[in-house]
């Protein structure tokens, strides 16, 4: 409860199902006011957390702070910038993650949007991987991707989603123009909701036996080509 009214920023908050008392009423209260959600889970999961007395309550607090795109959207063109923004649909793997993010900080992302649930830990893991990088970029968590999206379109911006099943090469589409591009999972890829969506289908030209790439090299060469645009456009 201190962390929370401290400020800090609140990665998962697990509570032992049926914890009751006078404190838990106001640990609870304390949650909907920060708009923070607790998972509940059997005594059991949290005694794997940690061997101290945790008093039925687990909460892992994050390093990196979390924005939210409604209040840094207006920001970036406040400033006049063209937002270039990255979303991350259920990326599960942290050394893709953290990959991912360090690519994205290189190529001047202004954003990386990922959910609430589903979305890799950003651990030490995924800290060492990005090089720091996840210092240096901003990461926004939202509780329903299909509805940042349709934020995202009212605001002007166009959302690109990669998938294998697209008719256009990430060469057909132009990127300099305020944009996203969305990346999923690594084994289902993008969620039918978010792919429903998007503006644009795009994918990479695959000319091996291999039928796809690793979800961070094809963020790269995509966020790369978005870049190479941007500089000829210059």
């Amino acid at each position: 409860m201190e962390a929370i009214e401290a400020g800090k920023t609140i990665d998962k908050i697990f509570l032992q199902n049926g914890l009751q008392g006078p404190i838990v009423a106001d640990l609870k209260k304390l949650l909907a006011k920060h708009n923070l959600r607790a998972n509940y889970v059997p005594i059991e999961k949290l005694n794997r957390f940690t061997r101290k007395n945790h008093q039925g309550v687990v909460a892992f607090i994050s390093d990196v702070p979390f924005y939210k795109i409604e209040d840094l959207l207006p920001q970036l063109f406040e400033e006049g910038k063209t937002p270039f923004l990255l979303m991350l649909d259920r990326l599960t793997d942290v050394r893709n993650f953290g990959a991912i993010c360090r690519t994205a900080e290189c190529v001047g992302v202004d954003a990386v949007i990922i959910p609430e649930k589903g979305a890799s830990p950003i651990n030490s893991d995924a800290i060492k991987t990005s090089a720091g990088a996840i210092y240096n970029i901003k990461i926004c968590k939202e509780k329903n991707l299909a509805h940042t999206v349709d934020f995202l379109q009212q605001s002007g911006v166009t959302v690109f989603a990669a998938t294998e099943k697209a008719q256009k090469h990430i060469y057909d589409v132009s990127f300099t123009e305020p944009c996203v591009l969305v990346m999923g999972n690594e084994e289902t890829g993008i969620s039918k909701e978010v792919l429903h969506h998007a503006d644009e289908k795009i994918k990479l030209p695959i000319e091996g036996k291999t039928l796809s790439l690793n979800v961070s090299v094809a963020c790269g060469a995509i966020l790369y080509e978005a870049v190479r645009q941007k500089l000829t456009k210059i």
